[in-house]
This record gives C-alpha cells, structure tokens and sequence, in this order.
C-alpha cells in the first residue's frame, strides 16, 4: 500500500511538472519570472509517468500470477483489463514525448509546446480512463476525473515549475495578474468535478469516515483551508507588498503553497488505493483504524453518522482558529516560512480532531 501510494504521488507530481513545464515555455517572458528546468529534470518527470502509473498494474498482475501464470497475467492485464490498456496508452504517449524532448528543443517553436501539451493532456485522459470514477461510470465518471486532473494539473503545474525553478522573482507582478485568474478558475473546476466525484463513490459524507477513503477524504479536504489562506496569501497579499517593496522575495511562500498541495496529493494517492465506500461493506473488518480511534460504538452495515457540537469539538475548533491566526501572524511578522508550514498542519490537526470527536 505504501507503494501504491508513493507511485501516485510521484505521477500526480510529474504529470503536473510536465504539465506546467510545456505550459510556461508558451506564456512570454516578460510576464513570468526567469525560469530554468534542466532538460534532464523535463525528462525524468516524463519517465515518472509510465513508471509510477505502472504500479497499480503490476499490483493486479502480481496477484494473478499464482493461477494464470507469469506471461498469461501480464497479457491478459495489459490486453484485456481497462488498467492495463489505459497504461498502454499512456506508456505509448511517455516514449513519443520523452524522444521529442531529447531531440528537439521544444522551447524554440511554439508548434512544438502545443505537441508536448497535447501529449501531456492524452496522457492525463489516460490517467482518468484507468481511475475508481472511470470503473464506475465509464462516461460521466471518466470525463469528471479528467477534468479534475487537468485543473489540478495546470494550477499545480505551474505554481511548481514558477516556484522551483525561477531563478529570481522579476515580473513577478505581471505573472500573478494572469496566473491568479487562471488559479481562481482552476479552483472552481477542481472543486465542482470534485463533487461530482463524489457522486459516484459516496453515499453519505459522514458516514464514510468510518472507512479509510472516507478518512483521507476529509483530511484532503481538510487541507483545502490552509491553501486557501495561502492562495489568498500568493495572489492578494504579496502583489500589495511587492508594489511597496519590489525588492521582496514571494518565492518561499508559493513554495510553502505547493508543499500544502503535495500533503493533498499524499491524500489523493490514498483515496486511489482504497474501496470507495459506495463498494463498501461496513464490518469490523472494513472500518478504519483512525475511525475506532475516536469512536467506540458498535459496529453495523446501516450505521448512519451525524455531527453534533460538543465541548471538545468547540475546543478544538478555537484552537484551529489560533493556529490559523498564527499563520497569518508569521507572513505579517516575516517569520520564517517553515513555522508558518507547521501551524499550517496544526490547523489541520485541530479541525480533523473537532469533526471526529463531534461524531455521534
């Protein structure tokens, strides 16, 4: 599982990385910073994409080999499973893009940007054809979880390669007057395929706490108030304070953003190797183990849960709105950014913290 999980993070990061490297290259230079991605770099992140979508498969392939043999089970996953073509697809697209970056400078000809975006994006369809909303839906559900790729792709994407690889912060001004409208957009999509995904694999949001996609569900949305605050942060506040002091750096605060996406990108990871609850049967055997941390009552297939605010919960909701103010408080006292990271989480903590004790 550890595995499964790291191998889609490391594809939702190289994905977004390509993404925003063939997207930046056609965005002109005097309104986005100096940005330098090592050939090397572009084309590790392209290797990243087949090797990491592979793990899944590979999973499926290791636990047909007992019946069915070593070369039937590969075949059999690569030629007949949606996975197994889906990665297929992908693997095929990976190869073409990877010898197009290593021959050709894509940077020179903006005909060769649009070929590294179309490509990139096939490969993200490839993705979405192979996820749980895709097995469920094979229309409505591959086409949500494409589109919630792709915004999460772009927005991320960019922020990273700007981030990482800028090497100082000049049009900086000029870039956050088109990337937060583009962010801002984004947002919105990711947010309404976001519940539209939810559609097709939750029935009822509190109640799928009690089992481990429902868990990382809430903490990925969880984790959705800090990088609100620092998106308002990137977009509001530091294009005030660069027109006061052009000589401010905004680059570890995007920084800190993308660090806040990578922790939403751990738990994407895990809400794609866990049965979604509507496949589901709630048992002993079934629940989450963070769930019966907080919650000792009896297990049952037709348990409905609900909230009700209590003393503890209104506690920890005050201390989330502390730790909250304390990560303004660091931005505005130019502390540094790593402690603004950390109450970041503690923000996170405490409100994951209300919501289980507030279960009944």
């Amino acid at each position: 599982m550890f595995l499964l999980v790291i191998s889609q993070v490391i594809l939702y990061l190289c994905l977004s990385i390509t993404f925003g490297c063939f997207l930046l290259s056609l965005v002109p230079k005097n309104v986005r910073p100096d940005i330098s991605v090592p050939k090397g770099i572009l084309l590790l992140n392209i290797i990243g994409i087949p090797v990491s979508s592979f793990i899944p498969v590979f999973q499926i392939i290791l636990y047909l080999i007992p019946t069915s043999g070593a070369y039937e089970s590969f075949q059999n996953v690569l030629f007949t499973f949606e996975i197994g073509k889906a990665w297929l697809f992908v693997f095929t697209l990976s190869i073409i893009l990877f010898l197009f970056v290593l021959v050709i400078d894509y940077r020179k000809e903006a005909l060769y940007r649009f070929f590294g975006i179309v490509l990139t994006c096939l490969s993200i369809v490839g993705v979405g054809w192979s996820s749980h909303a895709s097995s469920i839906d094979s229309t409505w559900g591959f086409i949500n979880d494409t589109a919630h790729l792709s915004a999460v792709c772009i927005w991320v994407g960019i922020l990273i390669v700007v981030s990482w690889f800028s090497k100082d912060s000049s049009n900086w001004l000029r870039f956050l007057k088109w990337f937060t409208p583009v962010a801002i957009l984004c947002f919105i999509g990711t947010a309404i395929s976001g519940l539209l995904l939810m559609r097709f694999v939750v029935d009822d949001y509190v109640t799928s706490w009690m089992t481990p996609y429902g868990q990382a569900l809430l903490i990925k949305h969880l984790f959705i108030v800090p990088l609100l605050f620092y998106a308002f942060l990137n977009g509001i506040l530091i294009r005030r304070k660069l027109k006061k002091n052009h000589q401010f750096d905004p680059r570890p605060w995007t920084k800190a953003e993308s660090i806040i996406l990578l922790f939403i990108f751990c738990a994407t990871a895990v809400l794609g190797e866990q049965a979604p609850p509507k496949e589901t049967v709630i048992s002993s055997d079934t629940v989450s183990k963070l769930f019966t941390l907080f919650s000792k009552m009896p297990i049952q297939e037709d348990l409905t849960l609900q909230l009700s605010i209590n003393f503890m919960s209104t506690l920890f909701i005050i201390l989330a709105a502390l730790f909250l103010a304390m990560t303004i408080f660091s931005f505005v006292k130019k502390a540094p950014v790593l402690f603004s990271l950390f109450m970041s989480v503690l923000l996170v903590v405490c409100l994951y913290f209300s919501f289980m004790v507030s279960v009944v």
